[in-house]
């Protein structure tokens, strides 16, 4: 896994996520999911091209399964962008990495103005 992708947990996700001053890309995943093995490479990507930018982290629903249940994470891999506390965009499924950049730079740059 990537320098700058962070694993989240039911423990730090409110003080890593929630309470982030940046948007914060969130992977919901599991070891046995093959579309989530798929994403990885992805999310290490956007990872490292938004540090500074962007927190990119992962969330294990096996292991976490008071975060999925509170955001009814359902099917995975579902990749949110959490800005403020809140859900503010995402995608399910494994979804392309021009379309997660698309999602990311309407956030940053709404920060940046």
């Amino acid at each position: 896994m990537s320098e700058h992708v962070q694993q989240f947990t039911d423990t730090n996700f409110t003080k890593e996520v929630l309470e982030a001053e940046q948007p914060v890309l969130v992977d919901f995943w599991a070891a046995w999911c093959m579309p989530c093995r798929f994403v990885a490479p992805v999310v290490e990507s956007l990872a490292t091209e938004y540090a500074g930018k962007v927190k990119v982290g992962k969330v294990d629903v096996d292991s976490n399964p008071a975060i999925a249940g509170n955001y009814g994470i359902s099917s995975i891999p579902t990749l949110a962008i959490f800005k403020n506390g809140k859900v503010v965009d995402g995608v399910v499924g494994a979804a392309p990495k021009e379309h997660l950049q698309k999602l990311l730079d309407k956030h940053v740059s709404q920060d940046e103005n």
